[in-house]
């Protein structure tokens, strides 16, 4: 973890051991604890995957006629243009069968001719009497069988016309031949009377749109639509970046080693003609951006519920560390205020209007976003911006600040409680708290890396119901409370209630609650999670039936 401006300070502790009624001399126990400063960073939240390019539009080229290759007229590689003429069949099969399916004509024509001239006659000979009406219906048969004749001789002559062109190979699209299967003297099969499917002669395809096939696990599913923004990276142009966007996401999932994936289809456009099929791409899709934002390191953040065995931690007494629920209403307004929401709190101080207080309006965000990305502005300018408006939000919401301070003062108390609601979450809350530190690591899941906020996977049912007591919207993971542990100009260490919005893996993003420069512990995931399970035995041990 990178770390600026961090520094040690040792807390000694004194403890006192009474042994058969003498007591022991104290003895000093020194807690390490490390200190890092808020600080103002930009945040960038993506998803990142690999897969490999490959064309939208791909086709195999194979002839409608069997015979000998006569000539290739192209190779591999090589640019062709819809009809552009690509191989030569040996003709003289269809050539032969043209011929004959005109003859076939001519005699059909004659026999025709020959079948209405005797309709004719007996058709006279019937009306004075002199044939039968036998004879008669004869003659009508065979000028319908001549009929017929005729139309099976028309259309044998199409299809052998047809046929001589098949012997002609042609494009049947724009686009690049990217593989030649066949070479000049070789005998091919039709593809349209051979069961097998006929010889394929080319592969070709457009080049000109490109698409990324990626698996994502089924977990970020949620962060991903259609139509978002993506940056690919390949090998052979290692400094520079081609920018696509997401086509779709397939509906049926695909288990791969017991993990179910989701394939997601990346589109690309080639017109530079720079990408070539079969080249690994990587993906980086962006999820989520803050520019200029109040960041403190994951591990210097706790859930509500880990205040108790974070203070122990700390080497600070449990029992006189707290902070009520209450003391996160104020702050979910003031942090709604500055991302500009627009919602209600159910009267514990609803969020103000997009700009009130001098709250950043969330259009406005957007629009600097838009432009920063569209290169109106460079990326300094944008922060620029940002941190101006920033500042004027601090100036206009210094009285809500006041506020958040004076509840927060009041709020150290009623250790008691917090150790009941430990209790009672029982094992649920240490499997819980270690989903919740997991959330914070960094880790390829399925091949795609997932840079979550700080315990955005801990506590869910816990933290669902905690939002509401607390004044947050259970709908929205952009608000959560948190604690961090503040150290002031004395070295003293004291809980404070803070709002957290989007973190990655390094920092987490604090949206109320904390100030610019403010000291705040660094507390170890796996300390921590001692800390949790010691707390979880001692209290087994108290609930343990006498004489068990």
């Amino acid at each position: 973890m990178r770390l600026q401006g961090s520094g040690v300070i040792a807390a000694t502790l004194l403890a006192g051991v009474a042994v058969g009624g003498c007591e022991a001399e104290p003895e000093e126990e020194a807690v390490s604890i490390q200190t890092v400063p808020a600080e103002i960073r930009d945040l960038r939240i993506t998803a990142e995957a690999t897969g490999e390019l490959e064309p939208v539009l791909k086709v195999e080229v194979k002839s409608k006629a069997s015979g000998e290759i006569l000539e290739l007229h192209v190779d591999s590689g090589d640019e062709v243009e819809p009809g552009t003429l690509l191989a030569q069949v040996d003709p003289r099969d269809v050539n032969n069968a043209y011929e004959q399916a005109e003859a076939d004509l001519a005699v059909a024509r004659e026999r025709m001719n020959i079948a209405q001239r005797q309709l004719e006659r007996s058709d006279t000979l019937l009306r004075v009497e002199v044939i039968t009406a036998q004879e008669y219906e004869s003659k009508q048969l065979e000028y319908a069988n001549a009929q017929s004749a005729l139309v099976r001789a028309t259309t044998n002559l199409e299809l052998a016309t047809l046929r001589r062109t098949d012997v002609t190979i042609r494009a049947p699209m724009a686009g690049t031949i990217l593989e030649k299967l066949v070479e000049a003297g070789q005998v091919i099969q039709s593809a349209t009377q051979n069961v097998s499917g006929g010889t394929t002669l080319f592969m070709m395809a457009n080049l000109d749109d490109m698409r990324v096939r990626t698996l994502v696990d089924e977990t970020d599913m949620g962060q991903l639509t259609s139509g978002m923004v993506a940056t690919v990276r390949v090998e052979a142009f290692p400094d520079r970046t081609f920018q696509g966007e997401i086509e779709k996401i397939e509906p049926q999932a695909v288990v791969n080693q017991n993990v179910t994936m989701f394939p997601v289809i990346v589109l690309l456009d080639n017109r530079a003609g720079l990408l070539k099929p079969g080249m690994n791409a990587e993906v980086e899709v962006l999820v989520d951006e803050r520019l200029q934002t109040l960041t403190v390191p994951n591990s210097a953040v706790v859930q509500p519920y880990e205040v108790a065995p974070a203070a122990e931690v700390l080497g600070l007494d449990p029992q006189a560390v707290s902070v009520e629920n209450a003391a996160w209403g104020e702050l979910m307004a003031q942090a709604a205020a500055r991302a500009g929401v627009e919602t209600d709190m159910g009267g514990r101080g609803g969020f103000g209007r997009p700009g009130a207080g001098g709250g950043p309006a969330a259009g406005e965000m957007a629009s600097i976003r838009e432009k920063m990305q569209s290169g109106e502005i460079t990326a300094d300018s944008a922060r620029v911006l940002m941190a101006a408006m920033r500042e004027g939000w601090r100036a206009g919401g210094s009285g809500g600040q006041e506020v958040a301070a004076g509840t927060n003062g009041g709020a150290e108390a009623d250790a008691p409680g917090q150790d009941a609601q430990v209790a009672a979450d029982g094992d649920q809350n240490a499997e819980n708290a270690e989903t919740a530190r997991r959330g914070r690591g960094a880790g390829p899941v399925g091949g795609w890396q997932r840079a979550q906020g700080a315990g955005m996977g801990g506590n869910r049912g816990a933290g669902m119901g905690m939002m509401g007591a607390m004044g947050g919207s259970m709908g929205d993971p952009s608000f959560r409370p948190a604690v961090v542990f503040v150290m002031d100009e004395l070295g003293n260490i004291a809980p404070r209630p803070v709002v957290m919005g989007i973190g990655d893996y390094d920092y987490a993003e604090i949206l109320a609650g904390l100030e610019e420069g403010e000291e705040t512990a660094l507390i170890g995931a796996a300390q921590l999670q001692a800390q949790q399970q010691e707390r979880m035995d001692r209290m087994r041990g108290r609930m343990r039936p006498f004489g068990g």
